[in-house]
């Protein structure tokens, strides 16, 4: 089910329709042959100020999820990649993996989340305790925390940025990325990570990962790389961090 752009792999990318990051960073890579197709979940009320607002979110994202793979199926994709990912974290390991099964039900396809790349990725990468930041509110940090827990990782700390609303994820400072990541390293942890897939952080988690002399997995990078891997490809890239360039 290839095409001209996409000889080796079509990916099928589902996102917010509020995300402008997700397909930049993986058009960016430059994986020759590889080409994705989104599909869009509407979000008519981006607000994510407090906890009820997020949970308000994620009721707009089960509500619309249906129709953006319904609409990015008839591209014919191999694979579907989630190109977000709190919902991926909710409700622990086991309600990551009821998300997965509910969507390979309904594609017939593989499918690659942001929790289990990320879960992959730190096992790849023999890191057990772990620090980790994201764009949200406490009550979606709690499950992110929870889902990390519960495969087997020491978490830290979980830092949440409280961004206001779903688009202000991508606008977040540089600086304001470096004082979190500062603030989360010590000596005891062997990684920092990133979620929220909207939150633009692959080539800052590269120069990061330089100067802590540790992995600083990006969420949009590990699940390109489990992607690619699970669909047989050993591509390696440059400016994506330690995960991409040398596993």
């Amino acid at each position: 089910m290839t095409n001209n752009v996409g000889p080796r792999a079509v990916f099928g990318v589902i996102v917010p329709s509020t995300n402008t990051v997700v397909e930049h960073d993986y058009w960016t890579a430059g994986i020759t042959g590889v080409a994705y197709r989104a599909g869009s979940m509407h979000i008519p009320n981006p607000a994510m100020g407090g906890d009820d607002d997020f949970r308000a979110l994620l009721d707009q994202i089960r509500a619309s999820i249906e129709t953006a793979v319904r609409d990015v199926l008839t591209a014919e994709p191999d694979r579907l990649v989630m190109g977000m990912s709190a919902e991926t974290f909710w409700g622990g390991v086991d309600g990551n993996a009821a998300f997965e099964r509910r969507l390979r039900d309904r594609s017939g396809l593989p499918v690659t989340t942001g929790a289990s790349a990320c879960r992959a990725a730190l096992h790849e990468l023999g890191c057990r305790r772990i620090a980790v930041f994201s764009p949200y509110q406490p009550v979606a940090d709690r499950e992110v925390a929870r889902f990390f827990t519960e495969a087997g990782f020491d978490v830290a700390a979980v830092t949440g940025l409280r961004c206001p609303t779903a688009m202000d994820i991508a606008r977040v400072p540089t600086h304001r990325l470096d004082e979190v990541v500062a603030s989360l390293d010590a000596p005891d942890v062997d990684a920092v990570v990133q979620v929220g897939t909207n939150l633009s952080f692959v080539a800052q988690a590269e120069r990061l990962e330089a100067e802590l002399g540790k992995p600083v997995l990006a969420i949009n990078t590990a699940t390109l790389w489990h992607a690619l891997r699970e669909h047989g490809m050993s591509d390696q890239v440059s400016g994506y961090g330690r995960l991409l360039r040398e596993h």
